[in-house]
């Protein structure tokens, strides 16, 4: 047993595995570690196409499609590892990537998961929404990276090359170790995808660990290559799945004050979609809210357990800001230009 194992999730990615595991396979040292591909009952042919030409990948196969979170906490019941390295099956990794983070968790005990830079495929020069040098949230909830800020993409010019301890780590490439990945839940299977990779992370920093991305290491990643961008389903899970990490991580006083705030944000951003004319997107965000009044009664159990493990009062790594004001009032559309970090 290699202490690593790289773990990618694939749903009806023939195409994309066929793209970017060769990137992975030459560029992972076999003697690092194991390289496996958990499928989510795929209906393509992306289990022949694994056994066929990739005959050295381990494949693991799920009985049906549990989403991104449901279908790495299956995955990972099954891998026995010290580190965990979650990869998305779009995403073209370089030379010398996985050495770097698995360097960091050896030498650092207290950090307890690791990302690369992480850049957008289509365009090297910029960096990828869904991650890039790092991941924040603000005081109500809203994430946001290093080098992106809600639509404001960065052109990476080496501001952000500092290692640096963030909030979240990008489910797109991140190190984790396993036993902590364990002992804090793995990730919620209700979130489905979207936003399970940050509610882990705030389990994690409450329970006072670090976590940190290394711009030393660098891949390449599609995103959005599941769900569009324009989708109502995914403003729906990341509408709900982002109130739900609310009131599963934030004590009452401190949740009333941020749902109240938030009540007003979420229905003007309903707004500019009806404005816009996607009304499509106005559905997702009521039926979002819905749900989640529906769904709290079911996390009360879930909230005292990772309130009665809390052992860090104040997380430093999330902005004490409101980033919305930040970013259309103050014009601050650059993580350089945030103030009160």
């Amino acid at each position: 047993m290699k202490r690593t194992a790289i773990v990618i999730l694939n749903w009806n990615g023939e195409q994309l595995l066929d793209c970017f595991l060769p990137s992975v396979l030459d560029n992972t040292p076999s003697e690092v570690a194991d390289v496996i591909v958990a499928d989510n009952n795929s209906t393509d042919n992306s289990i022949q196409l694994l056994e066929t030409k990739y005959p050295q990948v381990r494949v693991i196969r799920l009985a049906e499609n549990y989403g991104y979170a449901g279908g790495y906490n299956k995955a990972l019941e099954q891998v026995k590892a010290d580190y965990f390295l979650l990869l998305n099956s779009d995403v073209e990794v370089t030379q010398g990537w996985i050495e770097p983070l698995i360097e960091c968790l050896d030498k650092h005990a207290d950090v307890v998961a690791v990302q690369p830079k992480i850049k957008a495929y289509r365009n090297k020069s910029l960096f990828e929404y869904a991650g890039a040098a790092g991941g924040f949230i603000d005081r109500l909830g809203y994430p946001f990276c290093r080098g992106r800020i809600f639509g404001t993409v960065e052109e990476d010019r080496g501001q952000y090359d500092t290692a640096h301890d963030v909030f979240w780590t990008s489910g797109a490439c991140m190190l984790i170790r396993s036993k902590d990945f364990f002992e804090a839940g793995g990730f919620d299977a209700s979130f489905f995808a979207h936003m399970e990779e940050i509610d882990l992370c705030w389990r994690l920093n409450a329970r006072d660990r670090r976590l940190c991305c290394l711009p030393q290491s660098v891949v390449y990643h599609i995103g959005g290559a599941t769900l569009d961008e324009e989708s109502p389903r995914k403003t729906y899970l990341n509408f709900r799945n982002n109130l739900l990490m609310l009131y599963k991580n934030l004590p009452e006083e401190s949740f009333k004050k941020v749902l109240r705030e938030r009540h007003l944000y979420d229905w003007l951003a309903a707004l500019r979609f009806v404005l816009s004319g996607k009304f499509g997107q106005v559905k997702a965000i009521r039926k979002a809210r819905k749900d989640f009044n529906k769904m709290k009664a079911e996390y009360a159990a879930v909230r005292s357990q990772n309130l009665s493990l809390t052992t860090c009062a104040t997380i430093n790594t999330i902005y004490p800001r409101n980033l919305i004001k930040e970013y259309y009032l103050s014009g601050r559309k650059l993580f350089s230009q945030l103030t009160g970090f």
